[in-house]
């Protein structure tokens, strides 16, 4: 039995399922998770001592790759000089600074610990601003695991096929009201019958948690004008596409200023952090300077600070084009190699995330992406973890790709893809 086997084993005692995140568990591509022991560069090494060309990269943080020399550095240099004050530190301010330069259209930002925490946080600003309680997300995006946000939600609730979910009373998400993603007209509808009752539409600006699917040509415009015809925020969720799509984020690249934005995990260089940010009307409403209540013990925490500093800093020297570049060759040779096997894929990228769909496209929403075979991406992934290469154990995720990714590891992922067969 391997070590991470054993590992697993022993886990599925102590700790639900064995995991810590439900997706880790890897149950809908049927075989065990492995247990990182380590991340350097584009590559994790598992506790047997086998390393992998990683896809995931913590599920997205990790653009600068595992253990960047700039940022380790930052984070040792901040560990020596405390973990946690529960007060303010200068490295807030610093922080807050470089991400309102990145990202167009914010005033203030607010640092909490986690994506989720950021967008329960902006739902409630939302509707403290408004007046209103009611707002709209879509089919198979995912906003985190608070309560209202878990109505056909994606991520690990669409992996797990989980149906509606259980522990959420109905009450609570009585007021969510759900439109397939890019399907403006739904949403149209949904203004039309409770217009003065919405609060905010939260939306992925390119959503990456039912695989990566693309906004069609007008659909954010779309958004944007109902907004504003009808007062209600609109809200992008970049916890995914936040310094991944662009520098500034899916909003530089769409050109569409939101309202409200939730960022994750990247702008602390993968330390736990999250963050909501927006137009200085309504970040002002936030307690103490207004009276909409948030608060955490750590947010702003030195370490997830420092991290971020160091991030960002690296950021604004990287050439997003040249990676762009780099990934739209590698989606092409693998468009290439399946359709040389007669294999049905969709392939759809941005920036550095692509996601590979077993099935005709085009792929325009959840219930499209519900049609690919999941099982066919379940042997596909343990062939290509057979041949070390780490994807995402799951079929409705995004692959990532860092600016430390090289030809060669590239190569090698053509050559595992290319052996496979059914």
């Amino acid at each position: 039995m391997s070590h991470s086997s054993t590992l697993f084993a022993e886990a599925s005692t102590i700790i639900p399922g064995g995991v810590n995140s439900p997706v880790r568990a890897c149950a809908s591509v049927h075989c065990e998770p492995l247990f990182i022991a380590k991340g350097q560069g584009a590559y994790v090494t598992c506790a047997d001592g086998n390393t992998y060309i990683d896809y995931v990269q913590s599920w997205g943080p990790m653009i600068l790759g595992h253990a960047h020399p700039k940022v380790s550095a930052a984070l040792h240099h901040a560990v020596d000089n405390g973990t946690s004050f529960g007060a303010p530190c200068e490295a807030e301010v610093t922080l807050a600074k470089a991400v309102l330069a990145a990202m167009p259209g914010m005033d203030m930002v607010r640092m909490v610990n986690s994506g989720t925490e950021a967008t329960m946080s902006a739902l409630r600003l939302a509707r403290g601003v408004t007046k209103r309680n009611k707002f709209v997300k879509f089919e198979g995006c995912y906003h985190g695991h608070a309560d209202s946000f878990l109505a056909a939600a994606g991520s690990g609730v669409a992996t797990l096929s989980i149906p509606g979910t259980p522990g959420v009373p109905d009450n609570v998400v009585a007021d969510t009201l759900l439109a397939p993603y890019n399907d403006l007209e739904a949403v149209k509808a949904l203004f039309a019958a409770h217009g003065k009752d919405i609060a905010a539409v939260f939306v992925e600006p390119a959503a990456a948690n039912m695989g990566l699917v693309l906004p069609l040509p007008g659909f954010l415009e779309g958004l944007r004008a109902l907004c504003d015809t009808h007062g209600s925020l609109l809200v992008f969720d970049e916890v995914i596409t936040g310094f991944r799509a662009a520098l500034g984020g899916a909003q530089q690249r769409f050109g569409i200023t939101p309202d409200l934005t939730t960022m994750g995990k990247i702008i602390g260089g993968g330390l736990p952090v999250g963050a909501y940010a927006g137009k200085r009307q309504y970040m002002s409403h936030i307690a103490p300077s207004g009276g909409v209540y948030q608060a955490g013990t750590l947010s702003g925490n030195p370490l997830a600070m420092a991290a971020g500093i160091a991030t960002l800093q690296e950021l604004n020297k990287a050439d997003y084009t040249a990676l762009e570049h780099k990934v739209e060759g590698l989606c092409q040779e693998l468009e290439n190699i399946f359709a040389s096997k007669n294999m049905p894929v969709t392939i759809t990228r941005l920036a550095s995330m692509f996601t590979i769909f077993f099935g005709q496209g085009p792929i325009h929403n959840f219930g499209d992406a519900k049609k690919c075979s999941t099982e066919r991406y379940a042997r596909f992934f343990k062939h290509m973890r057979a041949q070390g290469i780490y994807l995402a154990p799951s079929a409705f995720e995004t692959a990532m790709v860092s600016f430390v990714h090289s030809d060669d590891d590239f190569k090698k992922t053509l050559v595992a893809a290319a052996s496979f067969t059914e």
